[in-house]
């Protein structure tokens, strides 16, 4: 977290044209000109404190070739502002990708305001010399945004680490940025719903939804998805004219301490399973994720 304006040296160097070290190269050593930005979120734009959240690398006079990485690791953001949406940062950064590759370059900085949110400003651009953008990306994201490795954070628990295991798998079977994200279900059931439903795509006449449950903390996720599921099929139906499969991805029971040497947490995570099941939610765990993942590919034919 920082309040400065270049709060980290690196790949602004002058003596390298931005390349980070300070060595010189150019065109002839195989790098390739670019110019980065970084995108910060800024809790409080009085204070001005914010933390680094993504990168934008370009090729410079290139088209539209571009490439834009977010984190995937939210816990620094959490840390200043605990209110932060996060799930609109994820969908934000698909956002980008699918008007970057869609707009002309030339309407790329309107596009970006129009993109951005109020909390996440954008740097002024910097030069930046490139292997490949893949890897400027890389490099750029160790320098400015992934925390340092001194930095002690907790792990990722309930609900935040599910949707993590959930959007690695998808981004490593390659269709991220093809799945509908943070679905209102007020869409289907009726105004004043707070739902949001994680995860969804349509390959053919059905729906497949799926929702981050975490029993770590008890059951009542469980209850209100499973409160929820009529509705929403019902609406699915309504809306889409297509059934709805939802599925809620859970913890396996032994990472929670569900276990016979811990029979009243094993009781309650077996009640939060069946009552979703008792509501024709299906059941799987972060271990399934890359079954899931892989179906998703080959349904989207990617």
């Amino acid at each position: 977290m920082s309040s400065e304006e270049n709060p980290r040296p690196g790949a602004e160097t002058s003596g390298a044209k931005g390349r980070p070290g300070g060595s010189k190269a150019g065109p002839e050593s195989g790098r390739r000109p670019c110019e980065f930005q970084l995108l910060r979120y800024v809790a409080d734009a009085v204070r001005n404190e914010y933390v680094h959240i993504g990168v934008i690398l370009r090729e410079q006079g290139s088209g539209a070739a571009a490439e834009i990485r977010f984190t995937h690791d939210w816990r620094r953001v959490r840390c200043l502002d605990p209110e932060a949406d996060t799930a609109l940062l994820e969908g934000m950064e698909s956002e980008l990708r699918r008007r970057f590759r869609e707009e002309p370059q030339g309407r790329l900085m309107r596009l970006l305001g129009e993109s951005l949110s109020l909390n996440v400003q954008m740097t002024d651009p910097k030069a930046y010399l490139a292997e490949s953008l893949p890897a400027g990306v890389e490099e750029l994201m160790r320098l400015y945004v992934e925390p340092p490795r001194r930095e002690r954070l907790p792990r990722l628990r309930g609900r935040a680490a599910i949707q993590s295991t959930m959007r690695g798998e998808f981004e490593r079977a390659g269709v991220w940025d093809l799945l509908r994200k943070q679905i209102p279900a007020r869409d289907y059931t009726r105004p004043g719903d707070p739902l949001r439903i994680d995860i969804g795509y349509r390959p053919n006449g059905v729906i497949r939804m799926f929702h981050a449950v975490s029993l770590e903390p008890g059951v009542e996720m469980a209850k209100v998805l499973a409160f929820s599921a009529p509705g929403l099929r019902a609406g699915v139906e309504r809306v889409d004219g297509a059934a709805l499969e939802l599925t809620a991805i859970i913890e396996p029971a032994a990472r929670i301490g569900a276990t016979d040497e811990e029979p009243e947490r094993l009781e309650m995570y077996r009640f939060g399973v069946e009552t979703m099941e008792e509501h024709q939610i299906r059941v799987l765990t972060t271990s399934d994720m890359g079954r899931v993942a892989d179906t998703a590919r080959r349904e989207l034919r990617v």
